[in-house]
């Protein structure tokens, strides 16, 4: 059975990672019809610039709440799927919490802290959800955002919603399989975390077959929904979330406005 769940994992990544890669090449094919430009030099301002404008959305920050709830969702988008590495090699090996032994009580850190940041991004996912389509905020109901600009929005934001609960409900059956000493589950003992855990009463009267059941549909729910939400990405505005890294590092490093001297011009003018 674990052979198979191997197998079908590893065919439905590769066939992730292959559409993605193949989009991608679509991309940078357009990119380089642009005209060649040296980009170099100035390595330190350029990795100032990724760590402030990319990660740090620096932009943003001119409204302050708003600044940091999009930090909220960028960050946990960008750390939270940490954990997917854990789960593609979990996938790929047929093992359960690889990193849980090695990383020892770092483990149990790493995901308390990956909670804090699924609950904030329920939160925040919430709230821009209510501000673009309850409160219609001004700058939400212009006529430009009509039909797949607002669609877009909202299928992002959603799709985070639910693959954060995934990630929630998926950490709370596996601790409970684990305190029942299941099977595999009890291999590895990680403690409680700090939000799942809320969840236990509402799981704890489950069988321990219909538990595993729980698990595995979060398990597979969650990596498929990631692999879907990877290959979504090129064909939405929040291509951004990738390409605002390289956009950042490449950008241009010489002040607003200032042009190159043209020969043809100064002839004139002289």
């Amino acid at each position: 059975m674990h052979i198979l769940q191997e197998l079908l994992f590893i065919i439905i990544a590769a066939l992730a990672i292959w559409l993605f890669y193949k989009k991608s090449g679509e991309i940078r094919r357009n990119i380089l019809l642009g005209r060649e430009e040296d980009l170099s030099g100035n390595e330190q301002q350029r990795w100032r610039n990724v760590l402030l404008l990319a990660f740090g959305q620096k932009k943003m920050f001119r409204n302050p709440l708003v600044a940091v709830m999009h930090f909220v969702i960028y960050a946990g988008f960008i750390i939270i799927n940490i954990e997917v590495l854990e789960i593609v090699l979990d996938g790929m090996l047929g093992k359960h919490r690889l990193f849980a032994e090695p990383l020892g009580t770092v483990y149990a850190w790493l995901i308390n802290a990956f909670e804090f940041l699924a609950v904030g991004v329920i939160i925040v996912c919430v709230a821009f959800l209510t501000r673009r389509n309850i409160l219609k905020l001004k700058r939400f109901i212009s006529k430009d955002l009509n039909g797949w600009p607002r669609s877009d929005a909202n299928y992002i934001l959603i799709t985070e919603i639910i693959l954060m609960c995934l990630f929630l409900t998926l950490n709370a059956s596996d601790t409970l399989l684990q305190q029942r000493g299941y099977d595999e589950y009890g291999e590895h003992l990680t403690g409680n975390f700090a939000f799942s855990q809320l969840l236990h009463p509402l799981l704890n009267g489950l069988s321990n077959s219909s538990l595993v059941a729980v698990e595995r549909a979060c398990w597979w729910l969650h990596i498929v929904g990631i692999f879907a939400f990877l290959n979504y990405l090129p064909y939405s505005k929040h291509l951004h979330i990738i390409l605002a890294f390289p956009n950042a590092y490449y950008a241009r490093i010489k002040p607003m406005g200032q042009m190159h001297n043209m020969p043809e011009i100064q002839k004139e003018v002289l």
